[in-house]
């Protein structure tokens, strides 16, 4: 199929952009990797009076920086520069870890960091590891910027909580700290499907205990992180680890599909989350 008629913009700076938002409103929509939108405007799922395409801004980063205690991703910084770098890696390795997961390498040639974390898919990897991480984006308008943390990016499925005339210029992600030790695991049917079940885990060596967070994606929430109860190194492969997630698995609410039923997908959370937060601990004791 073919999307329906649109008008396409190619600013050349970021006040350009500022500048076509707030004339067009709603019926304009940001273009960077076009990945998800794409696929969404060839099946009429959505339809856009205007498309402003960001791949033409002048000057802007391809790989990540990093700008005090803090990695800043650039909206056109690609999911493959991001896989690639060793920055990424080292300052915020659960990124790095979760987009292993992402789709296929086509895709991620194309995909933009911070567009997968604004499409908001509660099936994807990014939004996941963005939550886990307590990230922040800075929206952008006109009107002139504001941060918007992670736990109030999202509203829901594929809805976030920018403003019709606002547009994501910069991702910002906590580094790693020495004490911290992460992992991310998922089981999908085949590689590059969306997960059945996923899990992002940090765990925090501090004052003799093991601080404990996850973050969950296929069950249902977006942007959601359970903190567990601080305990002992040794209580990490005793039951107080299954526990703890057998509380945080029974806040979340998987749904029935062709894929997997939600009572199959809690018993993967508990599983994965305990093999997670157990490699991150290993991680974190180093």
């Amino acid at each position: 199929m073919k999307p329906a008629p649109f008008a396409y913009h190619r600013p050349g700076s970021r006040e350009e952009v500022d500048q076509l938002l707030a004339q067009l409103g709603s019926e304009a929509k940001i273009l960077a990797g076009g990945q998800s939108l794409i696929p969404i405007l060839n099946m009429r799922l959505a339809a856009f009076g205007h498309l402003v395409d960001l791949n033409h801004l002048a000057g802007e980063p391809a790989e990540p920086a990093v700008a005090g205690d803090e990695l800043v991703v650039g909206p056109l910084v690609r999911q493959a520069a991001a896989l690639e770098s060793a920055l990424v890696a080292e300052r915020a390795p659960v990124v790095s870890q979760a987009l292993r997961h992402v789709a296929h390498p086509a895709i991620r040639s194309r995909g933009t960091v911070v567009g997968s974390v604004l499409h908001g898919d509660p099936a994807a990897e990014l939004p996941a590891a963005v939550a886990l991480l307590a990230g922040s984006v800075r929206a952008r308008s006109r009107r002139g910027t504001r941060p918007i943390p992670a736990a109030r990016l999202w509203t829901g499925a594929l809805e976030n909580t920018l403003a019709e005339d606002e547009w994501v210029d910069e991702l910002r992600l906590p580094v790693r700290q020495p004490d911290d030790g992460f992992a991310f695991e998922e089981f999908a049917r085949r590689s590059g499907d969306y997960a059945i079940c996923g899990v992002a885990a940090r765990v925090r060596a501090a004052d003799g205990e093991l601080k404990a967070a996850v973050a969950y994606l296929g069950m249902g929430g977006l942007g959601q992180v359970h903190a567990l109860q601080p305990m002992a190194a040794e209580e990490i492969d005793g039951p107080g680890l299954r526990s703890a997630l057998t509380e945080a698995v029974a806040e979340l609410d998987p749904g029935d599909d062709l894929h997997a039923s939600a009572r199959y997908r809690r018993w993967l959370a508990l599983e994965l989350g305990l093999s997670c937060v157990r490699r991150a601990a290993e991680r974190a004791l180093k």
